[in-house]
Formats: C-alpha cells, structure tokens, sequence
C-alpha cells in the first residue's frame, strides 16, 4: 500500500469518526421513547391532497363587518395541513381537548377504538398526537399559546412529548394549570382516590409569550394585606422581605447607609438597596428585618394562579346541562363536554380582544361558544376555527346546530327564548385532490383552492365572478384569482378604479408570478403562484 494511499484511508476514517460524533449529539439523552405507528389520514396524503370545499347551505351572517368564524369538518390532520397553508403563523390562541386514551372507547386510530388491553395503546396516542401538534405549531404566532386539556392516562406522557425541542420544549411550558372538575367525589373505586381535577398544560410557541391580563385585587384582599403604618403620602402598602435565611442564595454582605454591614441571605444587590434606600422604599419591622415597601398604586393587579376551582370556571356537569339547555333536551347530547365558563376564562387571560383562536378538536364546540360570548361580554372581536370529524355526527347533529343556535338564538328546556350572541360562520369540508404532480392535477388544485384562498386572506364577498378570474373582498383588502394568465390585461382592467391593497393569485404550471405584467401596479398587489405556493407547503408536511 503506497503512502499516498495510507493517507487517504486515514483521511476517510478520521471523517467517519466526525459523522458518529455528530450523530452521537444529535441523539436524545433524555426524552420520551415510543414505537412510531403509520396512521391511515397521513399516509394518505401521500397520494391525495386535501383542500376546503364550502358547505354554501350552513353559512350563517348576521353583521358582516364582524369576523367571519370557521368550521372545517373532516379529521383534524387534513384540517391542519390545509391550515398550515393559510394559517400559518396568524393563531394566537390554541385550546384542545383530545382523546384521553382511558381504554373506554374514547380514542379511534385507524378507524378502530383503543382498549386498555392494547400494548400499544401509548404509542398509538403519541403518534396521533405528535403529528398534530407539529401542525397546529406552525399555525401560532411567535406570541401564541396552546392549552391542551388531559387527565391521568397521558398527563406525564403529554408532558414529556410537549417538552421535545422540536415541538414547544420545556422551557417554553408556561403552567400545568389544575381544574376541579367536579364537587361531587365518586366511590366506584374500592382501591384508590376519588377523581375530581384534570389538568391543562399551557405551552408558548416561543420565549415571545403574549401579555396575560392579571387578575384584580379584590377589596377583601386588599384590606387584609395593604397597611400604611407610617403614613407614607404614597398610600397603603405592603412588605416583601430582602433577606431570609430559607433563601437558596449564599450568604452576602450589603452596606447599609452610615456604613454598617450586613451579612444576610439577600435577595437583591448593593445597587437595589442603595435605591430602595435614597427613594425611602424601606420599613424596618420587628427584629430589624428590612423590607421593601410595595404600594398598592402599583399593584392593582395580581397573577392569575393555576388551581381553578369548580365555582370559578364550572363543572362537566354544568357543561352537560348547558348543551341540555341548548338543544331543549333532557337527553346527555355530548359526554364529558368543557363548560363554557372555562374556555371563556382562558381565552380571558389572552391580553387580545382579536385574537384568532383555534380548537382543532371541538367536539361539541365549546371553544367557539366561548369566544362567542366573551366578544358579547367585552365587546371583542375574536375570531375562531374550530376542526372536527363527523363521528357519530358530532359535527353536523352537535357542533355545528350549537353555534347556529347560540349565534341566532334558541329556545331552552322551559320554552323560553334566549337571544343569539351574534356571529358569522362559514362552513367547510375536507376534500382532496390527486398528488402526483402531472399538469392536470395542477390545474384541478388550483380550481379547487378558491376556498382556501379565501380561508387565507379572510375575504368572502364576491365582488367579480367568471370563468378565468375572480374577486372577493373583506372590509379592509381585495383578494384576486386569476386562472387564465392571458386575463390579466383583462383583470387590471377590472380592478383598476377599485381602491385598496390586492393580493393576487395568478395559475402557473411552474412558480411564475408574472411580476413584469404588474410593475405598473406593484404598489397595489401582491402576486403569488398557484397552486406552486400551496404545493410547498405541502411537500414539507407529506415527505
């Protein structure tokens, strides 16, 4: 063996030790393992791409300068897909309540129910769950928050699952708020307690998290913890301690005006009570701890905590009532619904009143009843998306005759009217249209995608209609979809004494956007190809 060729061999070598180091950093030391198992609603994907078809017949408009809420019917992983599309980093809330996984035919995969006996009924789960969580990520904002409802069966597995850096990760956990579910204990259990919180474990989509609206000090509060000992003119205080021998910090020494030291398990630097001093923001109490003085001018508001009692937010058994009063029914309509009074008080804490906010898996569709009437209470204007399949009907016998009834108003089980809270709906149906990526599938998708363009720039009323270029409008901006590229002298034409921004969409068999045909108009479009723009999206979610 010649030197040259010794050289290249050990050349080669000290590569491959390189590629196993990299590989090796790359591996988890500490995670969640589970057996990765195929899903019927992916893999079909792989050969069908799903699109929005509106159901005409189920719109509901009641003022149209209000947002226009969406229900998208079909499984949840066509909606995402389709969302990630024209969603894409606009959701600034989500809220789920998925499967729990008890075994008591409460979670389908693969078009057959789990049962406890199933040994791969977490990885099952974890699956379903990991799939639309990557999914519903995309669509949050870089300020957007999930919270995600669960009980015992998978809280520690959902836990860990959330926590992986390539979903939210652990840092970006903000809570695991605890919701008492029920008052009455149940004893059908010999051996053990009885059950009556869940939990729902809110994440941020980023460090970038959304102010959260505090809770007010109550007057009964204030009396109990606010003083004015030495009538300071600032008004009532409070204390809060700047040592203490509990503290996990070592041992420091600060000096005190007149130079005294102190060696102390302090809180806080030289600095800050060199401040606190010179703006007299100190009161010594007895045993001559200091404190610093915090003024109720400055503290009207307090730190939402995480127990959230049955008589803040409601109980199952006021949801189950709720849908009873709804439907005129002493018959259970939904088991185990959220109530209302619980969603509201979430999406309350959101320092947004037009937040979009999204429940990917409604069921019953409390989460859109909600922003409902948390826009009725507070004037918002909160838009939501809810996506559901039709097991059993749930979307077109339960979810979609709540919010028609709870935005036009119904009749409860006395008879009695109750006003509608007001609201626009649109309704949609998951679709599909062959992958293979031939020009005549191409052409099919962009005829299809007219709904999901109008899903995406939030523009419903047709303006222009006909066969090679249409326009739809909201109160704010145009959008313009252009199926014949030899229409576009055509089109300006046709929006060329209408006022306002377009965003248009023009077909190609490639991902031209024919921006020379605009440059005369640049200011007032904003071109993008179909259906390549869709396409991309989809090649990153179905690989």
């Amino acid at each position: 063996m010649t030197k040259n060729n010794k050289k290249s061999e050990f050349e080669e070598l000290k590569a491959e030790i390189e590629r196993l180091k990299k590989e090796l950093k790359k591996r988890k030391k500490y995670g969640l393992v589970w057996e990765e198992k195929s899903e019927k609603v992916a893999e079909m994907c792989k050969e069908k791409l799903p699109v929005l078809k509106e159901a005409k017949n189920k719109e509901i408009i009641t003022d149209k300068n209000k947002p226009v809420n969406l229900l998208i019917e079909g499984d949840n992983y066509h909606a995402l897909s389709v969302l990630n599309y024209t969603h894409a980093g606009k959701v600034d809330v989500i809220y789920i309540d998925p499967p729990y996984n008890t075994g008591n035919k409460d979670f389908i995969f693969n078009d057959r129910y789990v049962d406890k006996e199933d040994a791969y009924r977490h990885s099952k789960w974890l699956s379903f769950m990991e799939k639309r969580l990557k999914l519903a990520k995309n669509l949050l904002k870089d300020t957007g928050l999930i919270f995600i409802s669960i009980d015992d069966n998978e809280v520690a597995q959902l836990k860990l699952l959330m926590d992986y850096p390539d979903l939210f990760g652990e840092n970006h956990q903000k809570t695991t708020i605890i919701w008492q579910k029920k008052v009455r204990p149940s004893n059908k259990k010999e051996d053990g307690f009885s059950s009556t919180t869940e939990y729902i474990l809110m994440y941020s989509r980023t460090s970038r998290i959304t102010d959260l609206v505090k809770d007010k000090l109550s007057e009964d509060y204030i009396g109990k913890v606010y003083r004015n000992m030495d009538n300071d003119p600032r008004g009532p205080w409070r204390t809060k301690p700047l040592w203490s021998e509990s503290n996990p910090n070592p041992r420091k020494t600060l000096i005190l005006p007149g130079g005294k030291k102190l060696t102390k398990k302090w809180f806080i630097s030289q600095n800050r009570l060199n401040h606190l001093f010179k703006n007299k923001l100190i009161y010594i109490s007895s045993g001559g701890v200091l404190n610093e003085k915090i003024f109720l001018t400055k503290e009207r508001t307090k730190n939402p905590i995480n127990f959230l009692s049955a008589s803040l937010v409601g109980t199952t058994e006021e949801a189950t009532k709720e849908l009873k009063t709804i439907f005129a029914t002493e018959k259970n309509v939904f088991p185990n619904p959220k109530p209302v009074r619980l969603i509201k008080y979430l999406l309350s804490k959101i320092n947004n009143k037009n937040a979009i906010v999204l429940d990917f898996m409604a069921g019953s569709g409390t989460t859109g009843h909600a922003v409902l009437k948390l826009n009725k209470e507070d004037g918002g204007n909160r838009q939501f998306i809810l996506c559901t399949n039709n097991e059993n009907n749930i979307c077109t016998d339960v979810c979609y005759p709540r919010i028609k009834k709870v935005i036009e108003g119904y009749k409860n089980l006395k008879g009695q009217k109750v006003m509608g809270l007001g609201g626009n709906l649109k309704y949609f149906k998951t679709d599909f249209v062959d992958a293979e990526p031939t020009d005549e599938n191409k052409i099919k998708l962009t005829k299809q995608a007219t709904e999901m363009l109008c899903v995406k720039e939030g523009t419903f009323e047709k303006v222009i209609d006909n066969e090679r270029f249409k326009v739809f409008k909201n109160a704010s901006h145009y959008t313009g979809i252009i199926w014949d590229q030899l229409a576009i002298p055509t089109f300006k034409k046709a929006i060329k004494d209408i006022k306002g921004k377009f965003s248009v969409y023009v077909f190609s068999l490639s991902d031209e956007t024919f921006d020379e045909e605009f440059n005369d108009i640049k200011q007032k479009v904003k071109l993008s190809p179909i259906p390549e723009a869709i396409l991309q999206v989809y090649r990153r979610i179905f690989k």
